[in-house]
């Protein structure tokens, strides 16, 4: 007889994850719902001493609850904290997608569908993250017209079986017309076994399919050859298999489920190697040596080992309740020089190995034991005080848990660092620096350990360090030195600079005279400039600066670069009843006074100029001190007809002298201006008033 083992056997690592963590917790805990529909799995966990339950009300407030793979309705975190229930998540990373899509999708407004079983856990945990609104299908046929006015959003079971789903998802098409929006949740690992199982049964004149009666992937599977095979067998445990019923076929397949354990399908080919005369293929090794490791070994475990054959590569030894070879490298002995023929001689003794590694293949080593000999001698060290570096491998009931040698190590959540860490899962596979607060010796070795304490170690050293550069820079530092600083990064509200290490705030409108939009606009990041200290205060530990304060202000500028008589072309930025203000330059604004604009007689500058208007103009008057320029347009325009004598109303002429004027003289409000007042109002007020309507 020829076995064929699907390479796509035992525990997925959803489920794998979910059955581990909930063998490594202590008596007491509580399991929601069967970790996995396998019965020995479950048995073993009730050995264990934990308590399997099928409601949160049969768990006690401030106790721990281990959520199984298959998921949990959203508002169970809610009602585990208001209980202060510790909840351990062991939910899959696929389920958990879905619950995400199923949230979000829910937000939109669309009609949820969930393909697959309505009573499997899984399906039933998703109704808890649409508010049981979603419709679920297991079928074609359950399709209803109702849904054809709706936006539909489709996920499925990730157990569930792919052509089943694919059929389901074209009738829902058919049927809607509105959008469909179709997530293909199936867990790639489900598709995997199911397309396996289709080419295995095609091959096969039997297939034995093992895993628990109640479990949906495995139920999956057995359809599946079904289809494909007359001779399928259903098992959930060797005991059921009767070797008798495969004697008279030539080639036998076995798959198993993603709830089945790996030691279920080696007790199922060790019966068949001992009742029939099995001849295994490649595939069925490797699956077998895969068995072993997984089933038999732990990491850091100590075995004894016989030696069968001593190679130029290395030793050939044999395992206890193993009836296959494994390889020990040459590598891992402990020898300075090897040669096969010094272990010729010792074939058939034991010598002490030590479990390294258990995937891909069982790793063995001889050489490792004496390197953890030497490591205990740290472990005096460590007792000490000195830090030691582990890699987290896992969660436990309130903690972190890892491996130091031949030492489990275990974390308290309140000893990972300063504060509350919520998700002890996001440390797995990360790097601790720990120091031992504990060191348990004899059968059971356990560090327990602290990275608080090292890590508030430092954040003290570092909060007196910076204290103490405070100290010392406030020490020397006073407002209105100029000082040499660094621009680190910029905001829409200033530069942040560094001087001498501390950070101090350049506000935008302390970097130009003439204003900026954008601080990049006058510094660049990275580079050093010269401030002014405008302020400091060493109780908000707040510092800031200037920059514009030590630039020459636009009008410090002005004398010799604009005289009386020049032309200048500038635009019109506020007009005030007496005038026109031009912006010569950024900064340097100059006045045209409502009897500069015309030859004519105009009542307000507003007839004549718009702000915005590029004018030309000539500068009839300059004072750098009072920060004046006097400005005429009408000096640059040709004069126009002399004006016809005014008339009285018998229409006589009015002499020039007593004509009644409707304004002030010219000038008189050119005077008024140079000596800073029009109409009793001073011309900074008027300014002031003036730049605040522009801006």
């Amino acid at each position: 007889m020829k076995v064929i083992v699907a390479k796509h056997s035992g525990f997925c690592v959803g489920v794998k994850h979910a059955v581990d963590t909930a063998l490594n917790q202590p008596q007491g805990t509580y399991v929601l719902g069967e970790i996995i529909h396998n019965p020995s799995v479950v048995q073993a966990i009730k050995d264990k001493g934990l308590n399997v339950v099928e409601s949160l009300d049969e768990i006690p407030d401030n106790s721990t609850v281990v959520f199984r793979s298959h998921g949990v309705p959203e508002n169970f975190y809610g009602i585990c904290e208001k209980r202060n229930i510790q909840v351990i998540d062991c939910t899959c990373g696929f389920v958990k997608r879905t619950q995400k899509i199923v949230k979000e999708q829910f937000s939109a407004d669309k009609q949820i569908v969930i393909v697959g079983e309505p009573e499997h856990p899984e399906v039933t945990g998703l109704l808890g993250w649409c508010g049981g609104s979603a419709v679920v299908l297991n079928s074609e046929a359950q399709i209803s017209p109702e849904l054809s006015q709706k936006d539909v959003c489709v996920v499925c079971q990730t157990t569930f079986s792919a052509q089943k789903f694919e059929k389901i998802v074209k009738n829902i098409e058919k049927v809607c017309e509105k959008t469909v929006a179709v997530f293909r949740t199936i867990c790639y690992t489900t598709e995997e076994r199911q397309k396996e199982v289709e080419e295995i049964a095609l091959l096969c004149d039997a297939v034995l399919v093992v895993g628990g009666l109640n479990s949906s992937n495995t139920n999956k599977l057995y359809e599946l050859a079904k289809q494909r095979c007359a001779n399928v067998f259903r098992l959930s445990s060797a005991d059921e298999l009767d070797c008798k019923k495969l004697k008279n076929y030539k080639i036998v397949g076995i798959v198993s489920g993603a709830s089945t354990p790996y030691v279920q399908t080696r007790e199922v080919l060790l019966k068949m190697e001992e009742n029939t005369e099995v001849k295994a293929t490649n595939e069925m090794d490797d699956v077998l040596a895969k068995i072993d490791s997984e089933s038999k070994f732990k990491k850091g475990q100590t075995v004894q080992a016989t030696i069968s054959k001593a190679t130029d590569e290395g030793l050939q030894i044999l395992l206890p309740f193993s009836k296959k070879e494994v390889a020990l490298s040459k590598d891992e002995l402990d020898c300075e020089n090897y040669s096969a023929a010094d272990y010729v001689a010792k074939i058939g003794e034991t010598i002490e190995l030590l479990v390294v590694e258990l995937k891909p293949v069982l790793k063995l080593s001889q050489k490792m034991i004496k390197i953890l000999q030497q490591e205990e001698g740290l472990r005096a060290e460590i007792e000490n005080g000195k830090e030691f570096s582990v890699v987290c491998t896992g969660t436990n009931k309130g903690g972190l848990t890892a491996q130091f040698g031949t030492y489990s190590v275990f974390v308290p959540a309140k000893e990972i660092r300063p504060g509350f860490v919520k998700d002890l899962t996001k440390y797995q596979g990360k790097t601790l620096r720990l120091r031992a607060l504990e060191i348990k010796k004899g059968a059971k070795k356990e560090i327990i350990a602290s990275q608080r304490v090292i890590l508030q170690e430092e954040r003290d050293a570092k909060d007196a360090a910076r204290a103490e550069r405070e100290d010392e820079f406030f020490a020397t530092i006073t407002v209105g030195d100029i000082v040499e600083g660094k621009v680190e990064r910029a905001t829409n509200f200033g530069a942040f600079v560094s001087v001498n290490g501390f950070d101090c705030l350049a506000h935008i409108s302390d970097l130009s005279w003439t204003g900026v939009e954008n601080v990049t606009d006058v510094l660049e990041i990275g580079k050093c400039y010269e401030f002014q200290i405008l302020k400091a205060d060493k109780e908000s530990k707040k510092v800031s600066l200037g920059y514009k304060q030590l630039q020459p202000q636009p009008w410090d500028l002005v004398e010799g670069k604009y005289n009386v008589g020049d032309v200048v072309h500038g635009k019109v930025v506020r007009i005030v009843p007496f005038g026109a203000f031009i912006e010569v330059e950024k900064g340097v604004d100059g006045l045209v006074h409502v009897s500069q604009i015309s030859h004519e007689r105009i009542e307000t500058p507003a007839t004549c100029l718009n702000v915005g208007d590029e004018v030309d103009a000539k500068i009839i008057a300059v004072d750098t001190y009072a920060k004046k320029m006097n400005l005429s347009i009408k000096a640059l325009l040709p004069e126009g007809e002399k004006k016809r004598p005014a008339k009285s109303e018998n229409g006589e002429e009015v002499p020039a002298g007593k004509r009644k004027s409707s304004r002030r003289s010219e000038d008189d409000e050119v005077s008024s201006w140079n000596e800073g007042s029009i109409g009793g109002t001073s011309i900074a007020d008027l300014l002031a008033s003036a730049s605040k309507k522009n801006n």
